[in-house]
């Protein structure tokens, strides 16, 4: 099953479930995305009646330029940085220690709102250095304390496609304080899509999305390292963040930056990690940071088309 958010003039959108192809939608009647995974149980089995009817031809064309983010804002975004071959190459290119830890590393960010996946991103500074993040997530209804990892995989009710837009110049300054970002990371944006995990079918296992995600810059390949590198799967993850708090439904988890041990051949998905590449290799960074106009485009792929849509944005100044 296949979700999106339609703009009605409010912050929380109309929820509207689109067919496989991504053309076609029904509305789901006095819905959001939040209020519906609030109460999945009930939610859940109507959506699937309204996705059936899609899927039968029922439905109106699906106007894309309507699309917020699947799930507008929430109560809770909280990243993690699950792919250990980004974290090594950072360490390696900046002589920086390992992170002497056997948990998920993970912070909390904004969640007040998410951008929609075809809109111009605004941003202060160029000299701030901006750059994409392409990561996977996933929104969880309810989750209570002490919740194991087993047990958080049946929390997971969908899966979305993020660009977690982060400021490099700004981070190294906020990690100095030890209280964590803020000015560095600004709104995330979504995928128009956000999935069941049952629709993404063998390529939903192990609480990982085992898909390439495909990064272009300015219309150049860029990159498509593979989701299923992941130390910790997403039900890891959420145990982590679990452990001594009650997860509200709702509640966004991010992957990090999808990274593989094969970057020579797949690439990255964030400048900052080809940056270190190129350091590690000749002792400086080729690749600038974006500039005002550049535009990054981000897709899963699978064998039926991109679950969750594309992003496509283009960064302006704010």
């Amino acid at each position: 099953m296949r979700l999106a958010t339609l703009n009605n003039g409010k912050a929380d959108g109309e929820l509207v479930v689109v067919s496989r192809d991504g053309e076609s939608y029904l509305g789901a009647p006095g819905l959001t995305l939040l209020a519906a995974i609030e109460d999945w149980n009930a939610a859940e089995p109507m959506l699937r009646r309204i996705s059936a009817l899609v899927e039968q031809g029922a439905g109106g064309r699906l106007d894309h330029s309507r699309l917020l983010a699947p799930l507008p804002r929430s109560w809770q975004w909280l990243d993690g940085s699950a792919f250990p071959q980004h974290g090594e190459l950072m360490q390696k290119a900046f002589n920086l220690p390992p992170i002497e830890t056997d948990r998920p590393l993970m912070y909390q960010g904004l969640s007040d709102r998410f951008l929609p996946g075809h809109a111009d991103v605004p941003l202060p500074s160029e000299a701030d250095g901006i750059d994409f993040e392409g990561e996977f997530g996933v929104i969880v209804d309810a989750v209570p304390m002490g919740t194991t990892a087993d047990q958080a995989l049946q929390h997971i009710k969908l899966v979305v496609l993020i660009n977690d837009w982060s400021l490099r110049a700004i981070a190294p300054i906020e990690m100095k304080t030890g209280f964590g970002w803020v000015q560095a990371k600004p709104a995330c944006s979504v995928a128009p899509f956000a999935v069941t995990p049952d629709a993404l079918g063998e390529a939903w296992a192990d609480g990982r999305v085992h898909l390439p995600l495909e990064v272009t810059l300015n219309g150049q390949w860029f990159g498509h390292p593979h989701g299923r590198e992941m130390a910790f799967g997403f039900h890891e993850l959420i145990a982590h963040a679990a452990r001594s708090r009650d997860l509200v439904a709702g509640t966004v988890i991010g992957s990090g930056t999808v990274s593989n041990a094969d970057y020579a051949t797949l690439g990255s998905c964030c400048l900052s990690e080809r940056r270190a590449i190129e350091m590690i290799a000749s002792g400086a960074p080729a690749t600038p940071y974006l500039h005002y106009g550049d535009r990054v485009e981000m897709q899963a792929l699978a064998p039926g088309g991109s679950p969750f849509g594309a992003i496509g944005q283009q960064v302006v100044s704010a």
